[in-house]
């Protein structure tokens, strides 16, 4: 059922998502949550010089300036993380082929309870920024399961968008560094469809907190089935375009197209230092969680 239904209420989304993913995830995970949302101190401790392998983000430039040889900070281990959402939730998050199917944005408010709810239950703080055609709401920071549910209910009340300007994430970004002082685990979650300037927020982001980014997709954004013709609407704008996916060249360019976007994106969050998750909004969400922490994990191991 889609969130806005009458039966969608913050309590019946928690509780569906607490038996059908949380629990599993318990059991796979075995309740280790360190390799999601391990988090780097917020406290400075010392200085060290730098070794081979330790993350650039840490080096002190005007200590390295000084000493002529580069030194990294270090930072004490901080048992409680405030994490934030910085949310996407502009018109071409509501892309649905078919109506049973799961529209972007449902995607995202049963990912963000997940999150929430799991990082709540062990004493941490989330708090949340929403995006539409502008900065439409902050949340800040708080803990316990009552804040969970205050999240999925202002996302619930959030307006779809009929159309709006082209999607600007630079916005979002630029929010989430004014808002948040404090060091952070950060999770994007968006399209990322978007005009272009949002990638030097991005950087900066990373360079102050720990950044994650959850991006959602469409297999039809990806691949056009051979289903004849049809009519496309561009979400963000209402532009309509009629195009006949029998042609088998117009398809393979659409799904080249749609290849070189993802490569570019990849490498966006890899010059960033952003770990990135590619979500679908066919993929089961314990598999994805699982494979994301997987992931995490081996990159903190290397």
């Amino acid at each position: 059922m889609s969130p806005g239904t009458p039966a969608s209420t913050p309590e019946r989304i928690l509780l569906r998502l607490d038996w059908e993913v949380i629990r599993r995830l318990d059991g796979l995970l075995q309740g280790d949550y360190r390799s999601l949302f391990y988090g780097y101190g917020v406290d400075f401790a010392d200085l060290r010089e730098y070794q081979p392998g330790d993350d650039i983000r840490y080096i002190d430039w005007n200590v390295t300036a000084r000493m002529d040889s580069p030194y990294v900070r270090q930072y004490a281990e901080d048992r409680e993380i405030t994490a934030w959402f910085l949310l996407d939730l502009s018109p071409s998050m509501d892309f649905g082929t078919v109506p049973t199917q799961n529209l972007k944005r449902t995607v995202l408010i049963d990912f963000v309870t997940i999150l929430a709810r799991l990082l709540t239950r062990h004493g941490n703080r989330v708090g949340a920024i929403f995006y539409g055609s502008r900065i439409e709401r902050t949340i800040p920071p708080r803990g316990g399961r009552i804040q969970v549910l205050r999240i999925i209910n202002d996302l619930l009340k959030q307006p779809h968008f009929a159309q709006t300007p082209f999607t600007d994430l630079s916005s979002l970004l630029h929010g989430g560094l004014h808002t948040v002082k404090r060091r952070s685990l950060i999770f994007i979650i968006s399209d990322f469809i978007s005009a272009p300037g949002w990638e030097r927020p991005l950087n900066l982001l990373s360079r102050r907190h720990d950044v994650l980014a959850i991006r959602l997709w469409d297999p039809r954004e990806v691949e056009l089935p051979d289903v004849g013709p049809i009519i496309i609407e561009d979400a963000e704008t209402g532009e309509q375009l009629y195009v006949d996916t029998r042609d088998r060249r117009f398809r393979q360019r659409f799904q080249e197209a749609a290849q070189r976007r993802e490569s570019a994106l990849t490498q966006t969050f890899k010059r960033a230092g952003v770990d990135a998750l590619s979500l679908s909004t066919e993929e089961d969400l314990v598999r994805a969680i699982v494979r994301f922490a997987t992931m995490r994990q081996r990159r903190r191991n290397k």
